[in-house]
């Protein structure tokens, strides 16, 4: 039991480390064009007008489903992204996708393929090197394989960060460029293996989503450390 526990700590914390430098420089691309917020890596994102000083999220159309749930279809590793311009409802879904998988059933590249779908195309803003090490190597999703390892995920909210409220109010014409959201969600992840499991822990993530005008949200990281 003991080395049970002991692995599904490591696969818990297996990407931390070696992601840090590359969420960085991220972080620095967008600082370049946002004013320096202290404790927060500022992720840009669209105001209603250039004037705003008040945040809001672009409002939800009718054909958008209220629910943060996204698509799950049978024999895909990882659910479908949802169709939606709400960056907290888009955040709320990219959380459930990324504290979920099931070595039971797919493998680790059916998965990470499947986290692919959520990226933003642009490159300059995507760091899928924060998104990728958010899963097990090969080597140890074949451990977790024989153990019948699987995770789900429950969310209980999402909100943005004070510290990106308070840059976007001292300076909202400067996010019109890279139209990108901090969002923090946080939840609860369940992991269960063979024979066993470890019961709910409490979790919490900060991810920078890009909602342009006119498009669909999309991911485009995860940041380093969570911001309140």
């Amino acid at each position: 039991m003991s080395k049970k526990r002991s692995r599904t700590a490591q696969e818990r914390t297996h990407g931390a480390p070696s992601s840090v430098l590359r969420r960085s420089l991220i972080g620095g691309i967008v600082l370049a064009v946002l004013v320096a917020v202290a404790g927060l890596v500022a992720y840009l994102t669209r105001p209603d007008s250039p004037a705003a000083t008040k945040l809001s999220p672009p409002p939800k159309s009718a054909a958008e489903s209220p629910s943060p749930t996204a698509t799950h279809r049978k024999g895909e590793a990882v659910a479908a992204p949802p169709k939606t311009s709400d960056p907290i409802t888009f955040a709320e879904a990219a959380t459930q996708v990324l504290w979920t998988y099931d070595t039971r059933t797919f493998s680790q590249a059916e998965h990470v393929a499947g986290l692919k779908r959520w990226m933003t195309g642009e490159k300059k803003y995507a760091d899928w090197k924060s998104v990728s090490d958010q899963v097990p190597s090969s080597v140890l999703w074949a451990r977790m394989r024989d153990n019948h390892q699987h995770a789900s995920a429950t969310v209980g909210e999402g909100h943005f960060p004070q510290a990106f409220k308070t840059a976007l109010a001292q300076d909202p014409g400067a996010i019109t460029e890279a139209y990108v959201y901090a969002v923090t969600v946080t939840g609860q992840q369940t992991i269960a293996w063979k024979g066993s499991g470890a019961g709910a822990e409490s979790r919490s993530t900060t991810l920078a989503v890009q909602c342009r005008p006119h498009q669909d949200c999309a991911l485009t990281g995860v940041l380093p450390s969570v911001s309140p």
